[in-house]
């Protein structure tokens, strides 16, 4: 049984005064329990609406999107919400930590929409996952008095508290220094591998695109599997001895690094403007 799975799926939205704008087109994919799928490709590629489908924020306009082999167009708005509160964790570049509660009521948030044993123990499990992130020691700390790094560690935490069973990444490290963000890869691969749940990761760091075990790149509305030889998972033993970028490089030459190794094509410069004789 897949875990989710998109079939012939398109996306189409109608602005307003504007002809219809179709935004993905044809996408099949298939994530099984435990599977490490990373997503590339340029601003305005899809990638957004792609992980709304795959977050069941949105319903496809054509295909089928199935959760545990059933269409999630049989669900209710409400039962669909509730599918999602419970299997599906998002770490998002930007860490939406509440300005006003400490790291552990940050992290306590999702288990308030649980139920029975674990509504009453939530503080207990929301503390275990800080200590599980390596935050137990900050547990009464406001956003603001915590480094970057340690506010995506809550925002992780707080992802997973409710332990789902996909976690989706949208360039979950964009916001953090390259050291910090290699580290923050390596504990969302290790709490992945100790609950078993599947990731998607969406992101233009060739480094971290390297440690999913399958590729993609989105091209125009299009996703498409790379079978790259040069592009092989990185090993555990890897992932801990690779070195960062050099720093001299910019996030544009990053950006193109990967997706050209990707396959994604460069846009083409616009036409130079003809000089008119005074």
């Amino acid at each position: 049984m897949s875990l989710l799975h998109l079939e012939d799926v398109t996306r189409t939205v109608i602005p307003p005064d504007q002809p219809a704008l179709t935004i993905l087109s044809g996408v099949n994919l298939t994530i099984e329990p435990g599977d490490h799928v990373s997503i590339v490709g340029r601003s305005g590629s899809g990638k957004s609406t792609l992980l709304n489908l795959l977050g069941l924020l949105d319903l496809p306009t054509s295909g089928v999107i199935s959760f545990d082999d059933r269409p999630i167009k049989s669900y209710s708005g409400a039962r669909r919400d509730r599918l999602r509160g419970a299997s599906i964790g998002f770490v998002f570049q930007q860490f939406n930590l509440l300005a006003g509660r400490t790291a552990l009521e940050n992290v306590t948030m999702p288990l308030l929409y649980s139920s029975g044993r674990t509504f009453w123990r939530r503080k207990k499990i929301a503390a275990e996952m800080l200590e599980l992130v390596g935050l137990g020691h900050r547990m009464n700390s406001m956003p603001d008095r915590l480094s970057g790094g340690e506010q995506q560690r809550v925002a992780i935490a707080r992802s997973l508290v409710r332990g789902p069973r996909l976690i989706l990444a949208d360039e979950p490290t964009g916001a953090l220094d390259l050291d910090t963000g290699q580290s923050v890869m390596e504990l969302i691969d290790d709490v992945a591998e100790r609950t078993g749940a599947a990731q998607v990761v969406i992101t233009h760091d060739p480094m971290i695109a390297r440690r999913a075990r399958r590729h993609f790149r989105l091209d125009r509305g299009i996703l498409t599997p790379v079978d790259d030889p040069a592009f092989e998972p990185l090993t555990r033993r890897e992932m801990r001895e690779m070195s960062p970028v050099e720093p001299s490089a910019t996030a544009e030459d990053r950006d193109r690094d990967v997706l050209e190794l990707f396959g994604v094509p460069e846009p083409a410069a616009p036409d130079a403007p003809e000089r008119k004789d005074a």
